[in-house]
Order: C-alpha cells, then structure tokens, then sequence
C-alpha cells in the first residue's frame, strides 16, 4: 500500500509541476467529501492540491422553492408527506418539515415502496412522495409509480425533483468563474449512469473524469489517476471502481428512467435553471404527479438569509468562508441545506475541518 500511496503522490507532483499552479479537483460526489474528511485525506493532501466540494448532494442543490411548497402540501388536512429522513430539517423560507412533524402527516420512509405502504394504509389521505435525488434512487420512484398503477392506489402521487450529474457538471464548467482542472466522479451514481456517460465532459471541456469509490485507497488513486492525465497534458476519461461501474452502467435501471421520466429544465440551488436537468413524471403517469394533481406553479424566490450554500456547491468557496458558518449556522440549527445534509459540505467542515484547524493553532 505505501508504494501505491507513494506512487500516486509521485503523479500529483508531476501534475502541479506541468501546470505550474496547484491542481483543482471537483469531487462532485457528497460522500467523496465526507469520506475524504473523515479518513483524514484532506489534510494529508500536499499543497499542490486543491478539492472543491461540488452539487453532488441532492438534498443541497434542492431550491428553496421546491421546499417550500412541500411545506404548503404539509400543512393541507388531506395530505401526508412522505420525505427521506435527510430533507426534513432543510429549511425553507417558513420553516422546515420538522417543525410540522408533530402533526402526524409528516412521515419519514426508507424508501418510495415505504411511501407506497403509506398511501395503501392511508386511504382517506393523499401520499406525496417527496422524491429527491440523483440517478441513483430515481428507477427505485419510477418502479413504485408503476405499481401504483397496477394495484389501483390512485391516493398516491410523486412530486419529483430528481436531478441529472452530467447537466450540473456542464453547467460549472459553462458559467462558473474559477478554474476546475478535472473531476472526481461520483461512484453510486456511476453504477447507473457508467463510465461513458462523463466522455462529453472530456470531449466538450478538456477535462479530465475519474470515477473512484469511497474507501480511502480508492480515493487517492482516484486522484493519482487525474494528476497522472494532467501530467501527461492529456485529459482523459478513467475509472478505478470497475468492480461496480461499467462503461454503459445499469442498462436497466436506465431503461427504468426512460420509460417512467422526461428531462425538463429545472431549478437547482447555485446554479439557477439548469436545461435538461431534473426528471418529470411523464404525461402518461400524471395521475401520480404532485404537481399536476395539485396544479403546482413553484417559482423559487431569493434567498435573502445570507447562507452562501449556492457557492460553496459550485466550489467557489469553502464553507468557512460563509460568514454564517459556526456563526449562527450549525448542525443543531442549520440556516442552509448544506449543514442540515449528512453528505452536506458545510456538516463535513463543520465537523471534521473546525477539529484539524483547532488541532493546529
């Protein structure tokens, strides 16, 4: 192992040389910059490496708006709101689903087959799903629609603000001011998306797209493997996590997407309206569509609290650079989605960074 560690820092210094400034890493995975802090890599990263923390967690990048009309469905006598546990303390702009939870038609589920359950047993009320995520949860929301149909559970619906990576890295690279030299690419939704899905960001941009898991040892050949392209003044596409990720990923559970979403434009927090980028119910299941049952019309409003989330998940600052941070803002009482999120890159700091900066004063 210390040979692998060795060679791999071998390449990161190779990298910084050829560039001639430090290298800039998105890793635009959540649980990248959770593990990379809590295994102690962050620090360990010579200085010629700079990691961004990017929009890869879902619960983060969902507009305010989007919470806030989920609060309007939670306060309806006639709704029920089932919601991952981790989106029910993000706030909106009049609170947060927790402060609702006490009603009892707030419920937090481990799945959408958890939600479905709900809505069976619940057949005066009408069950929302509030389903959030990336490409890796959303064939699980278009299978549990499609039984919905089946078995006739016409009190259920979905009200879906899924999210696509590739729109959101193509975005950064497209209005982003600052200087991203390559990705380290998100490995659960890799195992759906593969490999090949990141060749346009290598093709378009000149960017160099490693996929790599979560295990520390991964993650620095991950790394390794991007300084080693750089170096060599050759972007390029790679993977070390081939035991999960093939070059076309799960050809089914994209086949699951296809059939049951469209991608239309959509909202995400930092980044604005990003075109082709958020999954909808087709027309064919609108029956199970939040929006078009409730006839919703969400326009996200500003965010005037001055939580600088919309930043720190573009990668154009660090989490203390926000002046709310361990100022008002923590994980007891989060002002902004990216404290509230177990993958959140304001909780990692918060965390894991306040501990190595008081170690060293």
């Amino acid at each position: 192992m210390l040979e692998r560690i060795n060679r791999a820092y071998g390449w990161i210094d190779k990298a910084c040389k050829t560039l001639g400034r430090p290298v800039n890493i998105m890793e635009v995975c959540g649980t990248h910059t959770v593990n990379i802090f809590r295994s102690g890599l962050r620090s360990a990263m010579p200085d010629g490496i700079k990691l961004l923390s990017g929009p890869g967690c879902p619960v983060c990048v969902t507009d305010r708006g989007y919470i806030d009309t989920v609060l309007e469905l939670a306060g309806r006598d006639d709704c029920i709101i089932a919601t991952y546990g981790d989106m029910i303390r993000v706030p909106g702009s009049k609170g947060s689903l927790e402060e609702l939870a006490d009603k009892g038609n707030v419920k937090v589920v481990l799945s959408a087959e958890d939600a479905l359950g709900l809505a069976k047993n619940n057949p005066e009320k009408i069950v929302v799903f509030v389903a959030v995520g990336f490409e890796t949860t959303t064939p699980a929301t278009g299978i549990v629609v499609g039984e919905a149909e089946k078995e006739g559970v016409d009190n259920f619906c979905v009200f879906s603000n899924h999210k696509m990576v590739i729109p959101a890295m193509r975005a950064l690279l497209s209005s982003m001011n600052h200087k991203i030299d390559a990705f380290l690419c998100p490995g659960h939704v890799s195992v759906i998306i593969g490999t090949d899905a990141y060749a346009c960001i290598v093709e378009e941009f000149g960017r160099t797209c490693v996929v790599a898991g979560f295990e520390p040892m991964q993650i620095i050949e991950g790394i390794a493997a991007i300084c080693e392209m750089l170096a060599c003044s050759s972007p390029g596409l790679g993977s070390i996590y081939g035991a999960a990720v093939k070059p076309a990923g799960n050809v089914v559970a994209m086949g699951v997407i296809e059939k049951y979403f469209d991608l239309v434009d959509g909202n995400w927090r930092g980044l604005g309206e990003i075109p082709a980028s958020t999954l909808k119910l087709k027309e064919k299941y609108s029956q199970f569509d939040a929006e078009k049952r409730f006839a919703i019309d969400s326009v996200p409003d500003e965010d005037l609290t001055g939580c600088r989330c919309g930043e720190v998940l573009c990668g154009l600052i660090d989490p203390p650079e926000c002046q709310l941070f361990d100022n008002g803002c923590n994980p007891d009482k989060p002002i902004g989605p990216c404290m509230v999120s177990s993958e959140g890159a304001c909780a990692a700091w918060y965390k894991y960074g306040r501990k190595r900066k008081r170690r060293t004063q």
